[in-house]
């Protein structure tokens, strides 16, 4: 089967953010044999992909990134994490579900359509980057969409291939994300002997009951399409290695997903004014990672939903939460952006997979989609 051994090649290949590793000469070499014109363009210390068929029309976009997460514990994985194996038809490795399947999916969509619609009325791009899961000073695809930009070429409809769904294939789409907005926190004390409590000043109490502020404050209320802005620490370190010695400093890193209903500059002035409110002496930095965005027009919501139908036999669900998606770097273009792929379950997870009939029914979706935005 053609979709599963090309799903099969791409996860064979150790992408591990920021590298590709290879899976663009794959793509690349699929792609122009379905007379693509395709161009390679690397900024930084990232690989992207540039795919477009044909030259007039509307622009669909299908969005995906070739990198994936680190394997973790490789003897915890049932099978080797970059050998894709089938094991009671379902398929195993890094990747699996986020998102070389969805990218294989799609590739394979694309060529049946292509072979009955060869003159389509629409252009068909495909975008890839080899650095969605890394770290944003390793360059992102947003330089891609800038030279774009200034060029005077858009994306009407952009179709990311994350991992949406929740329980069937099909089931949950999103047409917008939250943003991100990341802390960097010092928490400044006075280092002694624990038997000298007068004599210090321990950064860890102090960060006690600004953290529970924190964790407790109510930032918005959130909206119609997006949950309230959460708050959580993903690390907290301190100490000096002794037992009997209080720590100078803390360091704490927390990361806030916030609705349109705030903005990254009213949450770190609410947060500065509880530290000042709490007497805490600190320094912080903040890495703001994602806007939010959402796609207000139902043009190509609808004609997703019209493609799920047929398949599923009922429309998907909207739900707009998770994390970041390169879709934030589109949407500003626009475009109407929406994701859509296989199930998110196992994605970052020790046995990341896919099942053989959800690989099959993401590229049956993403072709009827192409068919319903050809006859849109």
């Amino acid at each position: 089967m053609a979709l599963l051994e090309l799903a099969q090649e791409l996860i064979r290949i150790k992408s591990i953010s920021p590298k590709d590793n290879g899976c663009f000469d794959v793509i690349e070499n699929k792609l122009v044999d379905l007379n693509f014109d395709v161009q390679k363009i690397n900024y930084s210390n990232v690989e992207n992909l540039l795919a477009r068929y044909g030259s007039s029309g509307p622009v669909f976009c299908f969005l995906g990134h070739t990198d994936v997460v680190p394997e973790g514990p490789i003897d915890q994985w049932s099978f080797p994490p970059f050998a894709a194996e089938v094991n009671e038809n379902i398929l195993y490795g890094r990747g699996a579900a986020d998102m070389k399947s969805s990218i294989a999916a799609f590739m394979i969509a694309a060529k049946e359509f292509l072979k009955l619609n060869p003159n389509p009325n629409f252009q068909i791009w495909i975008l890839l980057t080899s650095n969605e899961e890394g770290e944003k000073e390793d360059g992102k695809i947003d330089k891609i969409i800038d030279d774009l930009t200034q060029e005077g070429k858009f994306i009407d409809y952009c179709l990311v291939g994350e991992a949406s769904s929740s329980n069937i294939v099909g089931d949950t789409l999103r047409r917008g994300r939250r943003g991100s907005l990341t802390g960097y926190l010092k928490v400044i004390g006075k280092q002694g002997h624990v038997a000298y409590p007068k004599k210090v000043i321990n950064p860890i109490h102090l960060s006690g009951e600004v953290i529970r502020i924190l964790s407790e404050e109510v930032w918005d209320e959130g909206n119609e399409f997006f949950e309230p802005t959460s708050f959580q620490i993903s690390n907290i370190s301190g100490g000096t290695g002794a037992t009997n010695v209080v720590p100078n400093s803390l360091d704490l890193v927390f990361n806030l997903r916030f609705s349109p209903e705030s903005t990254a500059d009213s949450l770190k002035n609410r947060i500065l004014e509880i530290f000042e409110a709490n007497n805490l002496n600190y320094e912080i930095s903040w890495v703001k990672n994602a806007d939010p965005y959402f796609t207000k027009d139902n043009k190509f919501i609808d004609t997703i939903q019209k493609a799920i139908k047929k398949i599923n036999g009922s429309e998907a669900i909207i739900d707009n939460g998770g994390g970041t998606s390169d879709g934030r770097w589109v949407a500003p273009m626009g475009s109407q952006v929406v994701e859509l792929g296989p199930l998110n379950k196992t994605i970052h997870q020790i046995n990341e997979n896919i099942p053989i009939h959800d690989l099959e029914k993401v590229k049956d979706i993403y072709l009827q989609i192409l068919q319903e935005v050809g006859t849109s």
